[in-house]
């Protein structure tokens, strides 16, 4: 494979916050999917983000879900592969998914908002991905 198909083929799963903020605001239709347990959700979150816990993606827990939206999922930072995980249950049952590179703590980093009791908190260091 070449260097320029490589990257073709792997910016076709991946994004970065940046690129998610800007298609949003374009009104894509996304679904941002946080794959953290439902307790990290309520700390912090991505506005408009559903919490979906990748432990309980499963083949009846993704009946509620549209196919025919893109989603896009996430956990804290990339120390935590809950995302990726995430990312490989939806699309193995079937839907179209990216997976949002640096997750929370990238989106902060870039100034976008969170929401929920810790909201736009630093990440302390000593804390599980919780995922």
């Amino acid at each position: 494979m070449e260097a320029k198909e490589f990257f073709e083929h792997k910016l076709s799963f991946e994004v970065d916050a940046d690129d998610v903020m800007e298609e949003l605001q374009k009104g894509a239709d996304l679904v941002i999917v946080d794959t953290r347990k439902t307790e990290a959700y309520e700390q912090e979150h991505i506005e408009g983000a559903i919490s979906f816990p990748h432990r309980e993606m499963n083949e009846k827990s993704v009946q509620k879900l549209d196919r025919n939206k893109t989603y896009i999922t996430y956990c804290i930072n990339p120390g935590c592969n809950a995302s990726t995980k995430g990312a490989y249950k939806l699309s193995k049952l079937g839907f179209t998914v990216k997976e949002m590179l640096g997750g929370l703590d990238w989106w902060k980093e870039e100034g976008f908002p969170t929401i929920g009791d810790k909201a736009n908190a630093p990440q302390p260091e000593d804390v599980s991905c919780n995922c």
